[in-house]
């Protein structure tokens, strides 16, 4: 298990499809870092909402596209193969998805990593890895989708962050930095987007039961630190972030930019 809450099967969803009607149902979404956790459960909940979604990851992407088969049909989710810090590989997956099925209308940048590794330990190396995957990557895969965007004169860029840009825990120096980082990407080139049709926000999740997060920061008794900071007194799981990516990325959503949203149990209170 990756640690996902798995949603229910086709009537679920066919409701949320119908929560909000929008124009969109045939519209494409592109979520990075789709292989797993937040990522995989993004898709699934896109799919559910009648986009097409386009998968990107390193990793294999069978598990997100049985997901997306078991939850809302089998023709909803295609995977692609490709390194977001490589701009000629996400270049090339950018323009496959456009060939093959339109789009892309809806970027999620998802993709990330998260070490929690003290200041003084950290080596220049280590920093310029965490900079490259959770700052240059959003620049690199948005940079390649933008013209495709601007050409339907209509599209969603999501930024996924994280609520620790409010906080500043001392072990995270890299990926606090690299996390504020997205933030002033997304209000700036929300800026510069604005007259396309095109908006571009932030959501800020708390510390979230993935399997990446168990595995590390989690171990180590980080749920329960955070917990207890929080005023929603529970773990927050990837299901926890769903309704508000589908709202900044539904057709309602057009007078919403420039924003990050925390949606992180009210640990950053702000």
């Amino acid at each position: 298990m990756n640690g996902t809450s798995p949603l229910p099967g086709r009537r679920a969803c066919h409701r949320l499809a119908t929560v909000s009607r929008t124009s969109g149902a045939d519209r494409v979404a592109l979520v990075t870092g789709a292989a797993n956790g937040l990522g995989q459960e993004f898709c699934v909940a896109l799919a559910a909402r009648g986009h097409r979604v386009a998968g990107l990851d390193v990793a294999d992407l069978a598990e997100t596209g049985r997901r997306v088969a078991d939850s809302c049909g089998g023709d909803r989710f295609f995977g692609v193969r490709a390194d977001v810090t490589d701009p000629a590989a996400v270049t090339a997956a950018v323009d496959e998805i456009a060939k093959d099925h339109g789009g892309p209308h809806i970027v999620v940048n998802n993709a990330g990593t998260y070490p929690a590794i003290p200041f003084e330990d950290t080596t220049l190396d280590e920093w310029r890895r965490i900079m490259r995957l959770n700052l240059d990557g959003p620049f690199i895969v948005t940079q390649a989708a933008l013209p495709h965007l601007r050409a339907a004169g209509w599209g969603r860029i999501v930024n996924i962050v994280s609520a620790v840009v409010f906080l500043g825990p001392p072990d995270m120096v890299a990926y606090t930095t690299s996390k504020a980082g997205l933030v002033g990407f997304t209000r700036a080139l929300a800026s510069a987007v604005g007259e396309d049709g095109v908006t571009v926000n932030a959501i800020a999740p708390g510390l979230t039961r993935t399997t990446t997060a168990e595995r590390t920061v989690g171990a180590d008794g980080g749920f329960d630190r955070v917990r207890a900071s929080q005023i929603v007194p529970r773990v927050e799981e990837p299901g926890d972030l769903v309704s508000t990516l589908l709202y900044v990325c539904d057709e309602g959503s057009g007078f919403l930019t420039g924003q990050t949203i925390n949606v992180d149990g009210g640990s950053a209170k702000h």
